[in-house]
Order: C-alpha cells, then sequence, then structure tokens
C-alpha cells in the first residue's frame, strides 16, 4: 500500500485500471465456455457479481460502509444504473451478434467518452491521447477482422448500447471528484439479477447450473467481475473518461489470447498485427508520459513543495493539450 501512495495521482490511476482490465479479461471466454441461455448467466452475473461487490465495499470500509453508499448520492443511483445496462448489453451483444462485431463497437467507448467529456466537463485531452484512441481503434479493427461481419442488427444494437452507456457512466464519475462510485456497483448487480431473474422464472423456470458450469459461474462471477469492475470503475477518479476506455481495450487483446491459449482458436495474423499495435500504443504512450511527468518534477521541488502539490502541477501538465 505504502509503494501505491507513492506513485504519482495518474500512475494510481494508470495502475488501477489498467489491473482492471487484465482482471476481467477472461470474461468473455468463461461466459462462452459456460455457455448457459442468455437470461441464466445474466441472472447468475448480476447476483454473484452484487455479493462480491458488497464484500468488497465491506472489507474496504468496515464500519463507514453505510457512508461509502451515502456519499456517492444520485450521481450513483445513475451509475448503477448505466452499468447494468452496459452489462446486459455485453452479455446480449455476443448471444445475438458475432463477437468481433461486439469488440469493434466497444473499441468506440473512449471517443464517446472523449466527445461526452468535451460538451459537458469541458475536458480537453492532448493529442498524444487522440492519436493513441485513433491507433489502439486500427489495432481492434485487425483483430477482429475476420469475425465481424454483418452480423445481427440486434446484437450490433446491444453491443451500442454497452458503450454508450460505459462512456456516459465514466464521464458522469468524473462530475463527483474525490467521490470513489463503485460501492453502487452492487445495485447494478442485483438489477441484473431481478431482470434476469424474471426472464428465467417466466420461461424454463429457476435450476442450477450443473456443477462444472456452476464451478465457472461462480469464479467468473463472484470472484472476477467484482475485483475488476471495481478497479475499473475507480479509474475516473484518477483519469479523463476517455484514457479509461482506452486501457479498456487491454481486456479485448488479452481476452483474445486467453480464448487462443485454452480454447485453441488461433487469431489471423492480422490479430497479431493488430494486438501488438494496440499494446505498443499504450506502453509507447504510459512511457512518454512517464518520462514527461519524471522531467517535471526534479527532486528539489518536490522535497521544498510536497508531494501533493507536485502531483497537481504534473497532472494539469499532462491533461494540457497539444503536448
Amino acid at each position: 500500500m505504502n509503494a501505491f501512495r507513492a506513485l504519482s495521482y495518474r500512475q494510481q490511476g494508470l495502475l488501477l485500471t489498467g489491473g482492471g482490465a487484465l482482471i476481467m479479461s477472461p470474461d468473455a471466454l468463461l461466459i462462452k465456455v459456460v455457455g448457459l441461455p442468455d437470461a441464466e448467466i445474466l441472472m447468475w452475473r448480476g447476483l454473484l457479481s452484487a455479493l462480491g461487490f458488497l464484500l468488497i465495499v465491506v472489507a474496504r470500509h468496515g464500519q463507514g460502509t453505510w457512508h461509502a453508499y451515502r456519499r456517492c448520492g444520485w450521481t450513483g443511483i445513475a451509475v448503477s444504473l448505466l452499468f447494468g445496462l452496459t452489462t446486459c448489453g455485453f452479455v446480449l451483444g455476443n448471444q445475438y451478434t458475432k463477437g468481433g462485431n461486439v469488440l469493434m463497437i466497444l473499441a468506440g467507448s473512449p471517443l464517446i467518452a472523449a466527445a461526452l467529456s468535451r460538451v459537458f466537463l469541458k475536458e480537453r485531452l492532448p493529442r498524444r491521447t487522440w492519436l493513441a484512441i485513433g491507433a489502439c481503434m486500427v489495432g481492434i479493427s485487425l483483430i477482429v477482422v475476420d469475425d465481424a461481419g454483418v452480423g445481427s442488427w440486434v446484437g450490433n444494437g446491444f453491443a451500442l448500447m454497452a458503450a454508450t452507456t460505459l462512456a456516459i457512466n465514466f464521464t458522469l464519475c468524473r462530475t463527483r471528484p474525490g467521490i470513489d462510485m463503485s460501492p453502487m456497483l452492487t445495485f447494478s448487480g442485483l438489477i441484473v439479477a431481478v431482470g434476469g431473474g424474471l426472464v428465467v422464472t417466466s420461461t424454463s423456470g429457476l435450476s442450477l447450473p450443473p456443477p462444472d458450469r456452476l464451478l465457472l459461474v461462480v469464479l467468473l462471477c463472484l470472484f472476477i467481475v467484482p475485483a475488476g469492475v471495481t478497479l475499473l470503475q475507480r479509474g475516473p477518479l484518477y483519469l479523463p473518461a476517455a484514457e479509461v476506455g482506452l486501457l479498456l481495450l487491454l481486456e479485448v487483446v488479452v481476452g483474445t489470447l486467453w480464448v487462443w491459449w485454452l480454447l485453441g482458436e488461433r487469431p489471423a495474423p492480422l490479430a497479431f498485427v493488430g494486438g501488438g499495435l494496440v499494446l505498443g500504443t499504450l506502453v509507447a504512450k504510459g512511457l512518454y508520459e512517464r518520462r514527461l511527468e519524471t522531467r517535471l518534477r526534479p527532486p528539489e521541488v518536490a522535497a521544498r513543495e510536497g508531494a501533493a502539490a507536485v502531483e497537481g502541477r504534473s497532472r494539469a501538465a499532462l491533461e494540457r493539450p497539444g503536448r
């Protein structure tokens, strides 16, 4: 924890968001392996993830758990509704259209977030961030080019809903600086669980998945989703919404490698090029910003003015357009 606090504000955001994306990378793989009907996977995902989110909040805040929920206010309620829609859009998109379509549409989330932040929050992104978004979208397009196709308009619509609501979610979090909205993910899980449960009980009836599938469902929904999404939801505390969305593309690249490794679905040669482009862009951007940040924080200034003041100046310089 001390090592984490020793990092700059921006570095903490990169570590949290990137870590969350990597934890979430087996998501699509496990959904595919489990193979449950869409309503059932939504119900179990919502119910178990809500429990996982609650356990994380209690572990983090202890006796201050109720206050952690209260301080989110009406913005937190909106965040929980939006993330519930994101979950439904992602799962149903993969059910009704090709996986490549879903990934390509989700890759547009950083652009949507950038536009929303520019209009509503007056956040101006540096030129390097726009270039990184463009390069990563090209990379994602190369990854999914063999799987994209026309697909289903219904599935494409769900994927677009997921990308849009995710971008709105991260942008909305930026309107309450310093307020951690991740506790409200508990309610988003309950919303998804209720919706999926109503469909299940009205059609096939409620039943437990087979034991082997149940273990995978518990692994995904009780552990992976709560841990990964909690870190991702904390990203807007440290980074602009568009950059949080940009780091989410790590999930796409690493998730493709999971499928190749465990299911033997070898990506096309263009997918390797695209994945390398995405990873290379994110690494190059991170190294450049680390160098810029180091240059703007000489040791003598840090000793004289204190870490907090230097951190604020570094963050402002990093977000200055045109650098």
